[in-house]
């Protein structure tokens, strides 16, 4: 048996076996917190019956087959093991996740962050609001005002049938990138994981030169369904308890979802992963397969400069 296939040692360092800490490794999976929990307790009263002795792959393997059923616990073994790459990787994991106004970016940085054991996590909101406080609005009016009612930040004569809410948005979008470039280099220079979301995280202003060293994840999240996508407006305005006013969003509804249209468009040009969120545990795991697949390309590209 190798040390690649120890994952757990029950008595390292005195410590006891950590159920809630088996639970969120399997969370970084795209496991749901519920099986997660369920498969770390079958986990536990294992250990328990054994005794002192460490858990293998295989172990591992028998207990969540049984737990969850012979494919999905299968499933869990092969992505824990493509999870455990990267920390042997040692280079930092970098999320980036776009996306128009009211999509769950949030809510999903949120979970991620949890699920992944990510402390940093920032907002293009937040590097806006960074960017106003310096640049007063004559100076840099597109940072003042909403992604989605950017109109007065075009300052150039443009025909009139340009639809100056995307030349705004677009203005607003090269200048919080600088930003979000900067978070992105502090992140790999200090070799810390990071979570990038907002609506200015858009499919071709970002600079890649620099993305080789680290493992970087770029997605886009959209709503399809309008109403789907309006309703989210009215549960948000009740989780903020109004911080957020609701009929702001409703009356601009229009011009958000002409931003996603332009988000996606550039995704697609781009070649951006989207992924439309239906449900959050199904969104988380589709971030996390995209992320397993990112570790997967890093480690064949370090292979394969190696063997150069």
């Amino acid at each position: 048996m190798s040390d690649s296939e120890i994952i757990v040692y029950t008595r390292e360092h005195g410590l006891p076996y950590s159920k809630g800490l088996m639970a969120q490794s399997f969370m970084a999976t795209g496991l749901s917190p519920e099986k997660a929990y369920n498969v770390a307790a079958a986990v536990g009263r294992s250990l328990r019956r054994r005794g002192p002795v460490v858990l293998t792959l295989s172990d591992l393997e028998t207990i969540a087959c049984e737990t969850l059923g012979a494919d999905e616990g299968r499933d869990l073994v092969a992505r824990f093991r493509q999870w455990q790459e990267l920390a042997q990787l040692e280079r930092p994991l970098v999320i980036l996740i776009g996306g128009a106004t009211g999509v769950g970016k949030s809510t999903l940085a949120t979970q991620m962050a949890h699920r992944l054991g990510i402390t940093r996590v920032a907002s293009t909101d937040t590097v806006r609001q960074v960017m106003r406080a310096f640049f007063a609005a004559d100076l840099m009016p597109e940072v003042h005002c909403s992604s989605f009612d950017a109109r007065g930040a075009v300052r150039i004569p443009l025909p009139k049938s340009a639809d100056l809410y995307r030349a705004g948005f677009i203005e607003q979008v090269k200048s919080v990138a600088v930003g979000i470039d900067a978070i992105v280099r502090r992140a790999i220079s200090e070799e810390l994981s990071t979570i990038v979301e907002g609506v200015h995280v858009v499919p071709g202003f970002l600079d890649k030169t620099h993305w080789g060293e680290a493992v970087v994840v770029e997605l886009v999240l959209c709503i399809d369904d309008p109403e789907r996508h309006r309703s989210h407006f009215y549960v948000r305005e009740w989780e903020t308890g109004g911080v957020r006013p609701l009929q702001r969003y409703i009356r601009h509804f229009n011009h958000i979802r002409k931003v996603q249209k332009y988000v996606l468009a550039q995704a697609e040009k781009q070649g951006t992963t989207v992924i439309e969120n239906e449900s959050l545990d199904q969104t988380v795991k589709a971030v996390m397969d995209n992320v397993l697949d990112a570790v997967g390309a890093s480690r064949r590209q370090i292979a394969a400069e190696a063997g150069r």
